[in-house]
């Protein structure tokens, strides 16, 4: 399904990208690699990425930093997300292809923040692994900066917590992208308190992927999110807002509409003692 505000599908395979780039097409590469475990991006990039890639960095670029009750990805300003394309050179129209090495589990956040500006964007489907080679190596020429304009972040693609609550209490679809484990509360590695939403359903964004890491058919994801109830008007969360965007550009992918994003997800949630935690498999 390719979305009408944007020119371009929620995910591209390789052939396609392959085509464009060969084609001269003015096509970026972006390359966003960040790890949960504190490994570092830019040193993988230089250890290997698609050659003419440029590299965005997720916490400077794509994120910020605030209270613990804002979460551990907040959304940037639009200032600060506006000067990091323009530095990248992408502007407003430059269409982009993301990657990341773990199934689209961080590319989705840029991805999914270009596409909420109308801005066309796609994810890589099968990331780095699926680049045919050679990769390229050591650090690219700086990319030339380009004017990018501030465009403020639009209020109907994102769920507050209240908003989230009120949701779940008329009846909507809200549902955590994390693993079942960390949903059902069996274990927390990096925020305050275990468990999931009170109300929320389980949708681990990995299920979107198959045994060769990449995205199942479109017939196969639309099953998936009709069988939960899920369409434009549904909310995604995670544990930071970065992997629920795979499971918000799935969802679009199967013609499902848009579904909203609760960026604080349970690091935001966890961390205010005063909402409240479900644990075990339901929701």
């Amino acid at each position: 399904m390719t979305s009408p505000d944007t020119g371009l599908p929620p995910i591209v395979d390789v052939a396609w990208l392959q085509g464009q780039l060969e084609a001269g097409q003015p096509v970026m590469v972006a390359d966003v690699r960040w790890y949960l475990d504190g490994r570092s991006g830019p040193d993988a990039f230089v250890a290997g990425h698609i050659p003419g890639a440029v590299f965005i960095d997720m916490d400077a670029v794509l994120a910020t930093h605030g209270a613990p009750t804002d979460g551990r990805h907040p959304m940037p300003s639009p200032e600060t997300f506006a000067a990091g394309l323009a530095a990248a050179g992408i502007g407003p129209g430059t269409p982009v292809v993301a990657y990341d090495d773990l199934g689209g589990m961080v590319a989705g956040r840029l991805v999914w923040m270009l596409r909420i500006l109308g801005g066309p964007a796609a994810l890589l489907d099968g990331g780095l692994a699926a680049w045919p080679g050679p990769l390229a190596t050591g650090p690219e020429a700086a990319p030339t900066p380009v004017e990018c304009p501030v465009r403020p972040w639009p209020a109907g693609a994102m769920a507050t917590e209240d908003e989230v609550v009120a949701h779940i209490a008329a009846g909507g679809v809200v549902a955590d992208s994390r693993a079942a484990e960390r949903y059902r509360g069996d274990t927390e590695p990096v925020d305050p308190r275990a468990g999931h939403i009170p109300g929320a359903v389980n949708l681990p964004f990995g299920a979107n992927l198959g045994a060769d890491g990449r995205f199942r058919p479109a017939a196969e994801l639309a099953a998936r999110f009709e069988g939960a109830g899920v369409d434009g008007d549904a909310i995604f969360y995670c544990g930071s807002g970065v992997s629920a965007c795979n499971n918000v550009l799935a969802a679009e992918a199967a013609g499902r509409g848009r579904p909203r994003l609760y960026v604080g997800s349970w690091s935001a949630w966890s961390s205010d003692p005063e909402r409240p935690a479900a644990t075990g498999d339901q929701p």
